[in-house]
């Protein structure tokens, strides 16, 4: 007998991977728990390992493979004591089909419909792609195939109602630079197109607005300062970002109706805060998420962001890591960025954007004097959250990052 290896979902949102690299050539044997292939996601590069024991009878996709849907096979794992795939099976086991440029082009392009391996035998895959699509109930209909099995003629459709392929959108034509300015050309990684899309779908479908506020941070970072110091030389060290995740996590407590999240017909009022943080690593950009981070406490927030961002860098992270996440912080300060309007990480409502502290003149004590300001831009998305609930949380922010003992109260 053989089963086929899938492509994984690595993560809630993965809907394709691009197959790295085989750690296995075809006819090794393996056992459950053995690494058999590299899976690069838009998140990170996984290791993919055997569910079951056996042998590797065939590998279905070459190394360097993109754009692999979720739950199509990728291997053939035979028996441990099978060889090679046999030129002819049993009916009721048949060959797996290989790809052929002649190949019909409905059979190809349809999707993928996982079916039991009973139900492969009553039914031919290309009827129960089409049942699938069509919400048909396949108990209900009497085959006519070859011992019973229901072919697509048995579903009652014509060839033009039963083609599930939807008109593919038209392709985005964008322009190529002059030869003589390009210095060079490179394939967007998997990470890079997931970027792309999900941004664009953002900022095509999500309707953003922006607030911004300019905090004074001279408190804060006095207050910063003492807690490094008196860690000591191996104490935990609390950076800017992880007491202004902190701040965001305890506004969010004060103002609950900007904690929310757009759900089409339905308003989701979310109880704990899990901020996605920005991580930049090379080819991309990652959000692995800190959880509850309002019960957390600042060397724990700072313990947790340093590990998370370490796993991103070493392209670690796992799916756990990444999924999830109530609002996003993104912090270019570090980067002497003097303001930022970041796009929202859909299906979150609220992300925030931290700018460099600039020192300027500022009203201090009923005075004017030089303060390290800060500016803080939120973006919203304006069905789930209104501009005053927007303002509310912007005020409740700066008012935290201003009387900064409330982050370790």
């Amino acid at each position: 007998m053989t089963s086929e290896l899938t492509m994984p979902a690595l993560s809630p949102t993965m809907e394709k991977g691009t197959l790295a690299k085989w750690l296995v050539a075809e006819g090794d044997k393996v056992a459950a728990g053995d690494l058999i292939a590299e899976i690069e996601t838009d998140k990170a590069t996984m290791e993919l390992e055997a569910s079951t024991s056996g042998r590797i009878a065939k590998l279905l996709v070459a190394e360097g493979t993109d754009d692999i849907p979720v739950g199509s096979a990728i291997a053939l794992l035979g028996d441990a004591d099978a060889g090679m795939i046999p030129d002819s099976l049993p009916a009721s086991q048949p060959a797996p089909a290989k790809a052929s440029p002649a190949a019909s082009s409905s059979d190809a392009d349809a999707p993928r419909t996982r079916v039991s391996p009973a139900d492969r035998i009553r039914v031919s895959p290309l009827a129960a792609r089409i049942a699938a699509a069509k919400g048909m109930d396949l108990d209900a209909i009497t085959g006519t195939g070859p011992n019973g099995r229901i072919v697509r003629a048995d579903l009652g459709l014509t060839r033009v109602q039963a083609d599930t392929r939807a008109a593919p959108p038209a392709a985005p034509i964008y322009p190529t630079p002059a030869p003589d300015t390009v210095a060079d050309r490179q394939k967007l990684n998997g990470m890079r197109r997931t970027i792309a899309r999900r941004l664009t779908e953002s900022k095509q479908t999500v309707p953003h607005f922006y607030l911004t506020v300019r905090c004074n941070l001279d408190a804060l970072l006095a207050l910063r300062q003492q807690i490094n110091a008196a860690a000591g030389e191996n104490g935990i060290r609390i950076s800017v970002n992880d007491m202004m995740m902190k701040a965001a996590a305890i506004a969010l407590a004060e103002v609950p109706d900007a904690h929310v999240q757009f759900g089409g017909d339905e308003l989701f009022h979310l109880s704990r805060v899990d901020i996605a943080m920005a991580v930049a690593i090379e080819g991309g950009l990652v959000t692995p998420v800190i959880r509850d981070v309002g019960a957390l406490s600042l060397s724990k927030i700072a313990q947790e962001s340093r590990a998370l961002s370490d796993k991103a860098r070493a392209g670690k992270l796992l799916p756990e890591d990444y999924s999830g996440g109530t609002l996003s912080v993104s912090n270019l300060g570090m980067f002497g960025i003097d303001e930022m309007t970041p796009v929202i990480n859909p299906p979150q409502a609220l992300i925030l954007g931290l700018a460099a502290a600039v020192e300027q003149p500022w009203k201090v004590d009923g005075g004017i004097a030089l303060a390290s300001i800060m500016a803080a831009t939120a973006s919203f998305d304006h069905r789930a959250i209104d501009g005053a609930t927007g303002a509310r949380f912007m005020a409740a922010f700066r008012a935290i990052v201003e009387t900064p003992l409330r982050i370790v109260a």
